[in-house]
């Protein structure tokens, strides 16, 4: 086949990767200087025009090296003004020959638009038909859109300039000026950026909406499609943003270094956001076209302010290989936080990361492929796995602790010097624990040792004695850690002490303190009579599993909902959920801990994050035989609260999404089906799109609609998303052929966009159609090692979790994965996700067995 069909055929991709041996030898010898990139977006389709000019040193002349690029074909490869072979290029690398001194090397190539989010991808919006297009090159796809070297300690200063559609708007990193290019079509061209990573170069295009206005010295700038403009939001969104620079400039003392700043919220995106240099993409999800909670307003605010945190850590600074991936995401995942409780008006940011970031990271450090916070990363396909709970939620509570530890000001003294230190630079995990050493004047040796070079979480709990007074005579806190990583840990932590009244649960005394080893004695505490509940971590300071003692545990769960702080009620939430998840406490237990509870639960963001932890109980943890009374607890709960809640609250909305997705019985499904029609009215209560999409999902899985009522409801919302929708509905269906439809779409079609894949993928599986799905769960192991090698990364990785048949909870799932794993020899990055899957049936198998032995 010709290198164009290779590119394309569904059974081969190139071995697109670059081992960590390979990125040092190259920065061993080369200095970038400049990249000077022209793209032609007008020349079809397919493809687009790629001219790059690369300024580089070599400090051993004569030695030779490789350039990366991805291309249809290539036009011309020039070195120092003479020719090379186009043969010196091989589909992924362009093989330079003798370097001198100082050398200039250009490429002319046509590149291949994606539909995957890796590269630049081209969408086309359904409503209008204009087309959009927006670069994803973290962490190793620039070399999709032009040559480069791509790995982030070969920082250069970037020069782009793009032809384009005259009624585009066209954004990059810096900004542009623009004039008519002749024909149709306009020329953009842009000032020249920092030094910096190619894997923050951007390049945005399209008929955006914009919205514009200006901070200080920095212009600002909101984008999305033009058939999102009534949705958009700007002055929330710009509010955020003001306040986000002011905190950071003022915490950082080092001002914002790359003049302009746009935030591009773009169609098909495969995370949540990714923070290009002064053009920050987002998921146009956060473009709300329905009704949504304020939970999800502070989920927006949070990513907005990440990857604002990123314009320092990460983008002005830069770890010098992805090992150490996580001075970029856990420091931009703690300082979002602290900015949002102290800057906006999200004040209990803390009580969300505590459900949701430390719950993240909780559940991935306690599966078999845990790894500490500085990872050992050997290629990029090893990366292209690791942005998990560790890097980004770990190590932002590894950092909360470490605040706690050396003192907010030495930590804040210490990036402040690491900032003017290193800008512009790349840095390892030594280089940051030197500065903060100066600042602290601690060693941080041991520190970094414990928390960021093992992996494991540690569980915490009491043991005490009192006397006929009911006063302690002894206290000590025991710590505990598994025996595949057995570091004990020294953590700051406090302990608060919460006597039951007429008003409620009221904290009585908080004391603070360092824990360190197997035992520690908390002399404090002697004498102190002992109250309703002791709550260790209070304030949630250190990164640690908690346990309740049985007087404890007692009141969390008749009174649980009486504690005055929310962050103060999340950790009693989450020691019940690990109990949980851990086999310790029955799942029906916590169902009914949970719905005794949760209508005292002011935050709707806990709300809904408990009532999605009490699906996941009932149909992962508990016994098969009491899951349908339990689902039906559930649904009776929320229909009251639904009914009782404030009109047009968050509440309400949480509590109708809750009773929708949990409705089985038939007087529950008549209600939903009556919300759909508009026969059955709930005060307040709009049946917005998006919800009337929840609606149509659930009747639709449970066989009450059929493919016209479908194809009516996108008729109703020819978008996008109600494409997306529409997908995850035909794929829900509970028929064979609804099934073989989805199964087919997903593994044989080659095209499909990442959005569309994800929707097919949303609506295949489900625990209510296990007959519909037994087929699958060993065509799943026939084709998973051909998904992985002919698929690109994302799509690989979507296709390898979303399909993995984690709904049979049962010894044969364990046994066939094991088999695979034996007979196929996977590859690592592979082999990781399998055993990521197979550990939750392991544990769900575990919990179930409790729940059933419970009675």
């Amino acid at each position: 086949m010709t290198f164009t069909e290779r590119l394309r055929s569904p059974a081969v991709v190139l071995d697109n990767n670059l081992t960590r041996d390979e990125a040092r030898r190259r920065a061993q010898i080369l200095a970038v200087d400049s990249y000077t990139v022209s793209l032609d977006l007008t020349v079809g389709e397919k493809v687009f025009a790629s001219a790059s000019t690369v300024r580089f040193r070599c400090n051993e002349p004569g030695a030779t090296t490789f350039i990366e690029l991805i291309a249809q074909d290539v036009g011309r490869i020039e070195l120092n003004g003479a020719d090379v072979d186009l043969a010196a290029f091989d589909g992924g690398r362009i093989w330079l020959p003798a370097l001198a001194a100082d050398n200039e090397l250009r490429v002319v190539a046509n590149c291949l638009y994606v539909n995957t989010g890796e590269g630049l991808h081209r969408f086309v919006d359904p409503v209008d038909s204009e087309v959009y297009l927006y670069s994803q090159f973290e962490t190793y796809d620039a070399h999709r859109v032009f040559a480069c070297f791509d790995q982030p300690d070969l920082k250069a200063a970037f020069t782009f300039d793009v032809v384009a559609p005259p009624h585009w708007e066209v954004v990059s990193n810096m900004a542009a000026t623009s004039e008519p290019a002749g024909g149709d079509s306009r020329h953009w061209e842009y000032a020249t950026s920092p030094r910096m990573s190619t894997y923050i170069s951007a390049i945005v295009a399209g008929p955006y909406h914009v919205v514009r206005d200006t901070h200080g010295e920095i212009d600002l700038g909101i984008f999305c499609r033009k058939s999102l403009a009534q949705y958009l939001d700007a002055d929330e969104i710009f509010t955020v943003t003001k306040q986000g620079f002011d905190y950071f400039h003022q915490a950082f003392d080092y001002p914002y270094a790359f003049g302009k700043y746009d935030q591009l919220f773009v169609p098909e995106f495969n995370a949540g956001a990714m923070e290009n240099a002064g053009a920050v993409t987002f998921l146009e999800d956060y473009v709300f076209r329905s009704k949504v909670t304020n939970f999800a307003y502070e989920r927006r605010a949070e990513t907005v302010l990440h990857e604002m945190a990123h314009m320092w850590f990460g983008d002005l600074v830069t770890m010098r290989w992805w090992d150490d991936l996580w001075l970029n995401e856990s420091f931009a995942t703690y300082a979002s936080v602290l900015a949002q409780s102290e800057a906006t008006r999200y004040t209990h940011a803390w009580t969300t990361f505590a459900n949701v970031e430390k719950t993240w990271a909780y559940r991935q450090d306690q599966l078999p492929s845990t790894h500490p916070i500085v990872a050992e990363i050997g290629d990029i396909a090893a990366v292209e796995v690791n942005f998990d709970g560790i890097t980004y939620a770990k190590g932002a509570s590894v950092l909360k602790q470490l605040v706690a530890w050396v003192g907010r000001d030495a930590f804040l003294a210490g990036l402040r010097a690491y900032f003017r230190n290193h800008e512009y630079g790349n840095t390892e995990l030594k280089d940051l624990l030197r500065a903060l050493e100066e600042a602290s004047g601690r060693d941080l040796s041991a520190w970094s040792k414990e928390w960021l070079e093992t992996a494991g979480v540690n569980t915490l709990r009491s043991s005490f004695a009192v006397d006929a007074d009911g006063a302690f005579t002894s206290f000590r806190l025991l710590q505990e850690a598994p025996s595949d990583w057995p570091t004990l840990r020294s953590h700051r932590l406090a302990i608060g002490l919460y006597d039951a009244t007429d008003a409620g649960l009221e904290r009585r005394s908080r004391i603070e303190l360092d824990v360190v080893g197997a035992e520690t004695d908390v002399p404090q505490l002697v004498g102190v009579r002992q109250p309703d509940l002791v709550l260790i971590n209070d304030d949630d300071m250190t990164y640690t599993k908690i346990r309740l003692d049985e007087r404890s545990a007692e009141t969390a769960t008749n009174r649980l909902g009486q504690l005055p702080d929310s962050l103060s009620r999340t950790l009693c939430w989450a020691a019940s959920w690990d109990m949980t998840r851990d086999a310790e406490l029955p799942a029906r237990q916590f169902v009914r801990l949970l719905l005794g509870n949760i209508r005292s639960e002011s935050e709707v963001g806990v709300v809904q994050l408990l009532l999605s932890q009490c699906v996941g109980a009932i149909y992962n943890f508990t016994d098969p035989a009491h899951r349908a009374p339990a689902l039906r607890s559930l649904a009776d709960t929320a229909f009251d609260a639904l009914r009782a809640a404030e009109s047009g609250s968050d509440h309400q909305l949480a509590w109708a999404r809750s009773f929708i997705g949990a409705a089985r019985d038939t007087d529950h499904v008549a209600v939903v089906e009556g919300l759909l029609a508009g026969t059955h009215d709930i005060p307040g209560l709009t049946i917005d799109i998006d919800l009337r999409w929840s609606l149509v999902r659930v009747l639709t899985a449970l066989g009450r609609l059929d493919d016209a009522a479908i194809a009516a409801e996108l008729e109703r919302d020819p978008t996008a998303a109600g494409q997306r929708h529409s997908t995850s509905a035909r794929a829900s269906r509970p028929t064979a052929a609804a099934k073989a439809e989805a199964w087919t779409t997903i593994m044989d079609d080659p095209d499909l966009p990442n959005a569309m894949l994800g929707a097919w993928i949303a609506g295949f599986s489900s625990h209510d159609q296990l007959p519909l799905l037994e087929q699958y769960r060993e065509r799943y192991f026939e084709r998973v090692n051909d998904i992985w090698e002919s698929r690109s990364s994302e799509m690989a990785q979507d296709i390898v979790v979303g399909l993995y048949p984690s709904v049979f909870i049962e010894q044969a799932t364990l046994d066939r994965t094991d088999e695979y794993l034996r007979t196929a020899s996977p590859p690592a990055a592979l082999r990781r996700l399998l055993i990521e899957g197979r550990d939750g049936v392991a544990r769900a198998m575990r919990a179930r067995a409790k729940d059933a032995a419970s009675g």
